[in-house]
């Protein structure tokens, strides 16, 4: 994946998240609508489900709320609130420091014996949302 492509999809990816997450909000605080497609196929929650609650209330403060809703909150929430930024400041000073992170960070991960343990805490995660009710 070049630079370009890379710093386009995180940044539209990021600028939807944060749009998706004002929506629900400010517009859509009763609604149980789910964007998830397994769930709304199969009717059980996916690894992710309960992301969104999970980044509201990371960004209100409950941490420990966060975490139990779904720890991949906190996860995207940093990662939403410090890409675009990290993304601007490699624009303006034309450095690929993202990028060269994001390659490092896929090739470590693609490491068998922690991309292992990865897997395995998102089955674990996906278990445990089933048995939450999410």
């Amino acid at each position: 994946m070049t630079k370009n492509k890379l710093y386009a999809i995180i940044s539209i990816a990021c600028f939807l998240g944060l749009a998706y997450l004002f929506y629900k909000i400010n517009y859509s605080e009763s609604s149980h609508l789910t964007v998830c497609i397994i769930k709304n196929v199969t009717g059980y929650a996916c690894p992710s489900c309960g992301t969104t609650r999970a980044v509201q209330l990371f960004l209100q403060g409950e941490i420990a709320a966060s975490v139990l809703m779904n720890p991949f909150g906190i996860l995207v929430a940093i990662l939403m609130i410090i890409s675009p930024i990290w993304i601007l400041f490699d624009v303006i000073t034309k450095k690929e420091t993202f990028f060269f992170w994001y390659k490092k960070t896929e090739e470590i991960i693609r490491v068998k014996w922690i991309a292992i343990p990865l897997i395995i805490l998102v089955l674990l995660n996906w278990i445990w949302n089933i048995y939450k009710g999410l």
